[in-house]
């Protein structure tokens, strides 16, 4: 019984591995695609920076169950911080990137200190105020963010003997922090404190009652997050060369919610990065065609998941399951039927 046990969760731990192939390789080719397609790299490189940040979202949400509405402020911290330190000679690579998952960590880690005692629509109402107090500091702390126009003129520091002011090298960097991240939020998703999670999500009355203290480990769920959500905010802050208010503020929380939802984030490990994927992709081709690209967008939004209730993979799967019969020959199609 012993073995068979163990079999099962090798296999499972083996399970995601032609996925996260495929899900690489797809990266590794995006931005000769976008070339033949005529696209800037810099569309690429903004889909990893807001999967990653979407996949540390996704903890929260898929895998613990607390439907975050202020997120983006861990996201805008992270890119302050980049600011902030490039400001003071602090610049550098490793320790931008540091200070960045840092101050996603501590934010997070205070947010959390006050709003983890509640649950559903009031622990979700909490985290959209604390946001917003967040966007209000950037806005009007002036000294420190820059105000209303933000921190400009943030430069990529050199990696080495890289220039990361290349776009291309850019990318190949983020890939790379992009699958470490991934990696390492599917090993503590599958690690038991990624089963506790699963456990409080499921029924967070009866794991008090197995003896957990449930509200440590939402807390440390919440931190572990903005660290990722922080990263990704400073990477974002070295993509537009700048750290804006607008990253705080409460539509780019209701962004990554709907990112996470339209990939099946609820059912599925790699499905934010679907989302983030599509977002960013209809965004930049709607919004070519009319400023009022977020209706167009919602439109879908609505569509996919009213129809759809686990988002783009439970669309494409009867989509293709639909394809499939069709092409059966008709003893096959009889045979499966009766």
């Amino acid at each position: 019984m012993q073995k068979n046990a163990s079999h099962v969760r090798s296999a499972a731990s083996m399970l995601p591995v032609r996925s996260f192939l495929i899900l690489f390789l797809g990266f590794a080719v995006l931005p000769y695609v976008l070339q033949l397609l005529g696209l800037s790299l810099n569309l690429g490189t903004e889909v990893l920076i807001i999967a990653l940040f979407a996949m540390g979202y996704n903890l929260l949400l898929g895998t613990t169950g607390l439907p975050s509405f202020g997120h983006a402020a861990f996201f805008g911290v992270g890119a302050y911080a980049v600011g902030v330190l490039g400001e003071h000679g602090f610049g550098g690579f490793f320790p931008s990137l540091v200070g960045a998952a840092v101050a996603g960590t501590v934010a997070a880690f205070l947010v959390g200190l006050l709003v983890m005692k509640k649950r559903g629509i009031y622990f979700g109402l909490l985290t959209l105020a604390f946001g917003q107090m967040f966007y209000i500091v950037a806005l009007r702390w002036d000294e420190v963010t820059g105000g209303e126009t933000g921190l400009t003129g943030i430069k990529r520091p050199d990696l080495f003997w890289l220039n990361l002011s290349d776009p291309m090298t850019f990318y190949w960097i983020t890939l790379l922090i992009f699958v470490v991240s991934v990696i390492l939020l599917w090993k503590i998703t599958q690690s038991p404190f990624g089963s506790l999670l699963t456990a409080i999500k499921g029924n967070e009355i009866r794991t008090q009652y197995l003896g957990y203290n449930t509200i440590y480990f939402k807390l440390l769920a919440f931190m572990i997050s903005g660290t990722f959500a922080g990263l990704a905010g400073g990477l974002f802050a070295w993509h537009q060369y700048a750290a804006y208010p607008e990253t705080l503020f409460w539509v780019q929380s209701g962004n990554i919610v709907i990112m996470t939802l339209l990939g099946g984030g609820l059912t599925s490990f790699l499905g934010p990065v679907l989302g983030a994927a599509v977002f960013v992709g209809a965004q930049d081709l709607i919004s070519s065609y009319t400023e009022h690209w977020m209706f167009f967008f919602g439109l879908l939004f609505i569509l996919v998941v009213t129809a759809f209730p686990n988002g783009l993979p439970e669309a494409f799967s009867q989509l293709y399951s639909k394809c499939r019969g069709r092409n059966k020959p008709p003893a096959a199609q009889a045979k499966a039927g009766g």
